[in-house]
């Protein structure tokens, strides 16, 4: 069974870190890419980043370019999303999510919000 758990949200000030976490079982993980994807408030589930499954290749959200990083440890079955700079309207709950086959699989997210 597909399981994805994500951790390491929270509140943070106005240019602070956050480094969320997703711990995945039940797959072979590292046969895989990986994404993380947010939704804030009001609006709709966009991606932020995503890794291959060897994680050689990345990409960003223009939004997110230059100030979060995607990355994932094969041996520990987890993807990281480190946010630096972060700004009031990144505040969302953030998703990890996989494809396997014609199916998405999502984490149940992790809330982070920005505040002063």
């Amino acid at each position: 069974q597909v399981q994805l758990v994500e951790s390491g949200g929270g509140l943070v000030r106005p240019g602070g870190s956050l480094r969320l976490s997703c711990a995945a079982s039940g797959f072979i993980f590292s046969s895989y890419a990986m994404s993380w994807y947010r939704q804030a408030p009001g609006s709709e589930r966009e991606l932020v980043a995503s890794i291959s499954s060897a994680g050689g290749s990345t990409n960003y959200a223009n939004s997110v370019k230059g100030r979060f990083t995607i990355s994932r440890d094969n041996t520990k079955n987890t993807v990281y999303l480190q946010m630096n700079s972060l700004k009031p309207e990144d505040t969302a709950v953030d998703y990890c999510c996989t494809w396997i086959g014609r199916v998405i699989y999502w984490g149940k997210g992790s809330l982070v919000t920005v505040s002063s």
